[in-house]
This record gives C-alpha cells, structure tokens and sequence, in this order.
C-alpha cells in the first residue's frame, strides 16, 4: 500500500484514482490533521465484502471444511457428462 500526503493526491487526483483502479492497490492518504483514510476501488472493496461475509458466517466456513476434507481425501462429489457441459455452458 502507498502512503501519500493529501497534497500529492490532490495534485495527482486522477493518475493515483486510475492507479487504484487498475493495479488493484490500496492508497493510504494523509491529511493535513494527520488523519489517514484509503481509496480503494468500488470492486476490490466489495470482494472484501464478500470475503468478510463468508469468513464470519460459521455455517458457510463449516461447509468449505467439510469440502476441503473430502477433497483431500479424493471423496468429493464428481459431476457427470451432462452436469460438467451445464457448468462449462456447453
């Protein structure tokens, strides 16, 4: 993550936006007060949204355990012909 002083964002507003968009990074700025706050794109912010929903629902990390279990064991589930073409949208 890059840390910027206000003034440097200010003066660069749309280079450091197109960066937060395009590279997927956070950018720390600093104000004046010394206060901090981040600019992150509106995608990445909602990916960690997600990732928050997921990762504090212990119904959905019980479901990924079990999952995990049996794929390391090789006794997961396995599609069929017509299940795989449906996913692959074939």
């Amino acid at each position: 993550m890059n840390n910027i002083s206000i003034s440097q964002f200010t003066n660069n507003i749309q280079d450091f936006i197109k960066q937060v968009i395009e590279q997927h990074t956070l950018l720390k700025i600093t104000a004046q007060n010394g206060e901090d706050f981040i600019i992150i794109s509106a995608k990445d912010w909602e990916q960690q949204q997600e990732t928050l929903f997921v990762l504090q629902n212990s119904e959905l990390m019980q479901q990924i355990s079990e999952s995990m279990a049996t794929h390391t064991q090789n006794k997961g589930y396995t599609p069929n012909q017509e299940e795989l073409n449906e996913i692959l949208d074939i």
